[in-house]
Order: C-alpha cells, then sequence, then structure tokens
C-alpha cells in the first residue's frame, strides 16, 4: 500500500490522550487529565438544539453559519472583548479546534515556522504540522511567572517565521496576561510583520485578572482570534467555536470554509446562538463552582507541601511533580494511573519546558478532585 506522508507520519500525537484512552477503559478512575467540564449544558440551550431537530431544521447554511448567531457573535464581542467587528468577519466553526486549524491554514505555507508558547496547548503543534510548518517553541519558565520574555522571542525570529500564536487564558497554564504583556506582544508582532493567533477559548473564566483580547490593540489587520462555546457553556461535544479575521477576507473565507467543513451542524448553531444570546447565570455558576474548586484545591496542595502555580485564569492547576518524576513525568503518570487510579495529564504533553509538571483538570466533581489530589506522593519535607 502507498506510504502515509511524512509529514503526517510524523506528526506528533498527544501525550494527554494517551494518558485519557488508558483512563477511559479503566472503570473507577479518577480522570482529572482532559478540560471537560462536569455541569451540565442550560436547558435553553439543549431545548434550542432539540427544536431545531423537530422542525427538520438539519441543511446546509451559509458556511459561514447562520446570520442570527454571528450576528449574536458581533454584539458579544463588541459587548465582553471591546471589538467592533463587520459580520463578515466572523466565521463559525467545528469548535476552536477548527477555528485554530483554519488560522494556521490561512497564515503559513509549507517550510514556514511559527512561534508558539511551551508550554502550550498540544494542538498547537499538531495543527503546524499538518501544514508542513514548523512550530518553533518560546520557552515560558516558572521563574518568570510563565509569561513571555520579549527579548527571547527578538531572538527566535527568523527568515521563515510567519506567525506567533498566544493563548491567553492559558492552558495549560492558568496564566491570563495583563493589558500591557498583551499589547507588548501584538507590538512584537507588527515590527516583525508576523500573523498573531490569540486562543481565547477560556476568556470568561478568569480569576482577578480579566480578560483582555489582543485584536484590541490591532491596528492594521494582523490578528486571527480564536473563539469557542465548548468550555463557556459546557458544550464540548457541541464542536460550536468561530474564528474572527481581519476585514475583508470575505471571499478567501468562503472557499476555505466550503473545502474544509463546508459548514456547522445546523441544531448546534442553534443551541450556541440560545447560549451566546441567552441569559449567562450558568456561566456565572460554573465560574463560581470552578472558583470554589480551585480554592479547595490549593489548600490540600498547599497544606502537604507541593509547589504550584496558582492560576488566574482557565480552570487548571500546573503543579510541580519533579521530585517523583525522575525526568520522565509521562511515564510517572502512567505509573501513578495504574498505582492509584487517577489520570492527569503530563506537562511534558505540552512542550519541553512541561517536564516534571503535570496539569489537574478543576472542572470536575468536588470530592473526586479532591481524592485524586491527596493520592499524589507529598514533597519529602525539609
Amino acid at each position: 500500500m502507498p506510504a502515509l506522508p511524512s509529514h503526517i507520519a510524523e506528526m506528533p500525537g498527544s501525550g494527554v490522550r494517551r494518558i485519557l484512552e488508558v483512563a477511559l477503559q479503566r472503570p473507577g478512575t479518577i480522570v482529572l487529565a482532559v478540560g471537560e467540564p462536569d455541569l451540565a449544558v442550560a436547558p435553553p440551550v439543549r431545548l434550542a438544539a432539540a427544536e431545531a431537530w423537530t422542525r427538520g431544521d438539519a441543511r446546509y447554511t451559509p458556511n459561514g453559519g447562520i446570520r442570527p448567531l454571528r450576528e449574536a457573535i458581533v454584539r458579544k464581542l463588541s459587548r465582553e472583548n471591546g471589538l467592533e467587528v463587520d459580520v463578515e468577519q466572523v466565521w463559525v466553526t467545528v469548535g476552536g479546534t477548527q477555528a485554530l486549524h483554519q488560522a494556521m491554514t490561512l497564515a503559513l505555507s509549507a517550510g514556514d515556522e511559527v512561534l508558539v508558547p511551551d508550554p502550550g496547548y498540544t494542538t498547537f503543534r499538531m495543527n503546524a504540522a499538518m501544514i508542513q510548518a514548523t512550530a518553533v517553541g518560546y520557552v515560558l519558565r516558572a521563574e518568570n511567572g510563565f509569561a513571555p520574555d520579549i527579548a527571547a522571542l527578538e531572538a527566535q525570529v527568523g527568515p521563515r517565521t510567519r506567525a506567533i500564536v498566544i493563548n491567553s487564558p492559558s492552558n495549560p497554564l492558568g496564566v491570563t496576561y495583563p493589558a500591557s504583556v498583551i499589547e507588548e506582544l501584538v507590538l512584537f508582532a507588527r515590527r516583525h510583520d508576523l500573523w498573531l493567533i490569540s486562543d481565547e477559548v477560556y476568556e470568561r473564566f478568569t480569576w482577578g485578572a480579566p480578560h483582555v483580547s489582543p485584536a484590541t490593540f490591532d491596528v492594521d489587520g494582523r490578528v486571527l482570534s480564536v473563539f469557542s462555546t465548548s468550555k463557556t457553556y459546557s458544550m464540548t461535544g457541541a464542536r460550536v467555536g468561530w474564528l474572527v479575521t481581519p476585514p475583508g477576507w470575505r471571499d478567501v473565507m468562503l472557499r476555505v470554509q466550503e473545502a474544509a467543513i463546508s459548514c456547522v451542524d445546523t441544531p448546534a448553531q442553534y443551541a450556541a446562538l440560545a447560549a451566546i444570546d441567552g441569559p449567562q447565570d450558568a456561566v456565572v455558576e460554573a465560574g463560581a463552582h470552578y472558583a470554589a474548586n480551585l480554592r479547595a484545591a490549593e489548600e490540600v496542595l498547599t497544606a502537604r507541601g507541593f509547589r504550584y502555580l496558582p492560576p488566574t485564569g482557565a480552570f487548571y492547576l500546573w503543579v510541580d511533580m519533579s521530585h517523583v518524576s525522575e525526568g520522565d513525568v509521562e511515564a510517572w503518570c502512567r505509573r501513578f494511573l495504574d498505582d492509584q487510579g487517577v489520570a492527569v495529564a503530563p506537562g511534558s504533553a505540552f512542550g519541553a519546558e512541561g517536564e516534571g509538571w503535570i496539569r489537574i483538570c478543576l472542572a470536575s466533581a468536588r470530592e473526586p478532585l479532591l481524592e485524586g489530589l491527596r493520592r499524589l506522593p507529598s514533597p519529602a519535607r525539609p
């Protein structure tokens, strides 16, 4: 049989998924490895999807999504993000994942380089590999609060660098960048004439640090912004996100959307419309639930002497396990799953700088979360 192209055969996999696939085969496992909210989708959102199915509204929509949803997103971006955009800048996608892939497809050619955070979300590197571009990690270090070092970024720009990806609030770190850092990154992209791809999927969950959209600092149309209903509305399986482009891209976006997906599932689009345009009580309740989980988890970790990064956004805890991981945290995570029945995400899945750390998802029921943390081996006390 023919061989797969080398860029596909050699594409990196996800260390998170490797742990999760094993965990899902073992009933009773405490799963803290994946960013899956435990809360139910709000009833009005479920009803909107059901009504679409009931009336048989399951045919093709325009490539960019149904007009009412795109208009609702325009209002949302103005209300919550300080962005004034035209409806033709909003393109409904199959979750934030496709929006990220679409953004990279638009920004990069084969052989180009894209700067991605390290540690950073796994699919940043996977997407680059799929389009035969090269992901170059920019290091986020604990001693710098896991914030980007602009001077180091300057040194990483080469003749093939075409884009930078930023993610605030961050998965896996839970870091939310202040406006000053966001503006610096936009100015950096402008100095080097780079596209800036902004992953804002966790925008609604911040802890004491307001979310800032990079596009608020964009003066020349270089920012591509990625959003999703998945985390905000606990709609991970509905697969509805959106990509916000610079103005004037309608013709090219019609072509790339048609080639990639044609359109997003119609009932899911109506569910997203109900979520974005409807009452936001469920989002407020979700935020309170995650914040309470965070406080309880921090109490356990602090009392047991763990080093961890206090998050300012998203719903993850970044915990140092270097005292037991012996330089291979993924192997340790597999042993921990086998021995203790708890699945956590190895930090190395998010880049080389994640070695020795693990990511814990806080978006679960309280007691399983705390029990999983209690089973972590404590650092030796002095």
